[in-house]
């Protein structure tokens, strides 16, 4: 079977001259039908308003015979009106829409039939004549409706599919247009990020160009020097951690640790941030040492409960510094790098560097958060898209089915 190819405007013009012949007479049908039905109605509101007047005028003479039976007959003129008025008729017909309507007219004649059974033999004798005249409009009313559905299951329920297919049509044409917007939001947010991308490398080009000033990449060799004094600071007391800890803790419970407050103080300093602490250290780390050597009294005694192991690393690590002084250097050195970086960090340079560098990094964080916000915006018309190709592709695969069920011919719907 050979295949045609069409756009989505292309289709519809082909399928309206196709199938003009069988849709077009089936629709003048269903808007007759829908009109007839609308009158039919109208008829029957009107006969309703006859028995809601006239019931009312009786009322009015409060004669007793007929009182009763005018009250009755005046509700349930009221309900017929009521049930009426709540029809929604459809004001563009289609199958669904009429299909609709024709059931709902169905279910209320249906009500109302079993209320003319119920109640109009209660009213009897009076307003017979009223009662025939509308019981005339009803039955008339029922065979509109009965044409109605004749019409539906065995006419115009032929041309569902097709009628279905243009309603498919439509909305691919309108997917369509909405891709064609989502493409050219999601191109603009694009372009926009890029620029902001732009604008972030220059701004990364001029720090780093501002870093690599003399004074600046001293102040950072400074830092990593003194970073790399830190390390060894750490390593050479590495195996005093847990020794320390229980040292603290057995002075703050009163066990007997013999250190001063000005040496809990010390050795808190030692715990929490070694570089700082030996800083405030004379030459010799005189205070340390002090702390060191009760620590090897208690280490002596088992007064902190090491495990074997941990004691003599300990032991090990007190040697080194009590006995052949192994922190003298790093406490020299501490001391000079920190000299060196206090001075660089109080050069006129640096300071406008680092005023320079502030308003930067400033700048590089608002201008990532608009990145991100764009990324965002970009990653949801991104999504929109996908949702948007989905139902044209499922639109387009249920078209082309319905042409091939409904006129036997192979299509293939193309868009760019």
């Amino acid at each position: 079977m050979s295949q045609t190819k069409f756009s989505p405007t292309e289709i519809k013009a082909w399928l309206e001259k196709e199938t003009g012949s069988i849709l077009t007479p089936a629709q003048t049908q269903a808007q007759k039908n829908r009109d007839d039905m609308r009158t039919a109605l109208q008829n029957l509101s009107e006969a309703s308003r006859m028995l809601l007047d006239n019931s009312q005028k009786e009322i009015e003479k409060r004669n007793m015979k007929v009182y009763n039976r005018a009250r009755a007959l005046n509700k349930l003129a009221n309900l017929f009106i009521e049930r009426i008025r709540k029809l929604n008729i459809p004001d563009q017909v289609s199958y669904d829409s009429l299909n609709s309507f024709a059931q709902e007219t169905q279910k209320s004649l249906i009500v109302i039939e079993i209320d003319i059974r119920n109640w109009f033999p209660r009213i009897s004798p009076f307003f017979i004549m009223d009662r025939r005249k509308f019981l005339t409009v009803y039955e008339k009313t029922k065979f509109t409706q009965k044409s109605l559905n004749d019409f539906l299951t065995k006419d115009y329920v032929k041309t569902k599919t097709l009628e279905k297919t243009f309603q498919l049509i439509s909305e691919l044409q309108a997917f369509e247009k909405q891709l064609s917007d989502v493409d050219v939001l999601k191109a603009n947010l694009r372009n926009e990020r890029l620029l902001i991308e732009q604008e972030m490398a220059t701004l990364e080009q001029q720090a780093s160009s501002l870093k690599s000033k003399a004074t600046l990449e001293q102040l950072s060799h400074v830092e990593a020097e003194a970073e790399a004094l830190n390390n060894d600071l750490k390593q050479a007391l590495r195996h005093l951690q847990k020794p320390f800890i229980k040292m603290q803790a057995l002075a703050i419970s009163g066990g007997g640790a013999g250190l001063s407050p000005d040496e809990l103080k010390k050795l808190g300093q030692y715990l929490e941030n070694p570089f700082e602490a030996i800083l405030t250290e004379e030459a010799g780390c005189q205070t340390l040492k002090e702390i060191l050597q009760k620590l090897a009294r208690l280490l002596n005694e088992d007064k902190l409960k090491l495990k074997p192991d941990k004691a003599r690393k300990a032991e090990q690590a007190l040697d080194e510094i009590l006995r052949r002084d192994s922190l003298s250097s790093i406490h020299g050195k501490c001391v000079e790098v920190t000299s060196r970086k206090k001075q660089l960090e109080t050069s006129a340079e640096i300071e406008e560097a680092k005023r320079s560098l502030s308003l930067f990094q400033q700048q590089m964080e608002k201008l990532k958060i608009r990145r991100a916000n764009l990324e965002s915006d970009e990653g949801a018309k991104e999504n929109e898209r996908n949702e948007l190709q989905e139902k044209i592709r499922n639109h387009k695969k249920t078209i082309e089915a319905n042409i091939l069920s409904f006129l036997g011919k192979q299509v293939q719907i193309q868009y760019p």
